[in-house]
């Protein structure tokens, strides 16, 4: 019997095609974060972290993820029983430290 692989869910995607418009040079490190997150099943903050060693938690479900070695910041929340990612932040390094991580909300 075949077994189907679980994967994440994203969204929005839409958030990291407008940063890369803005931010031409975070293109292929966020692409790469898209495609492996995509590409995984996390059930648990350890699994995240073998994915993204520089991940941390920050409380509330909500995750720091580093992009291109640190000059960009992306926070999402993580749904882990419903194997969904939501973006709610991404930015670089000065307006990440605007923000507190562990209760920003995504703004449409």
């Amino acid at each position: 019997m075949h077994q189907h692989t679980i994967t994440m869910v994203i969204l929005s995607k839409t958030i990291i095609n407008e940063f890369i418009t803005s931010e031409p040079r975070a293109t292929d490190a966020l692409l790469q974060w898209y495609r492996l997150t995509k590409a995984v099943e996390w059930s648990k903050f350890q699994d995240v972290k073998k994915t993204f060693n520089s991940v941390d938690a920050v409380g509330n479900d909500r995750f720091v993820f580093n992009i291109k070695g640190n000059n960009y910041r992306l926070v999402a929340v993580i749904h882990f029983d419903i194997r969904t990612v939501y973006i709610v932040f991404l930015g670089n390094h000065s307006e990440y430290d605007k923000i507190d991580a562990s209760i920003i909300k995504f703004k449409s």
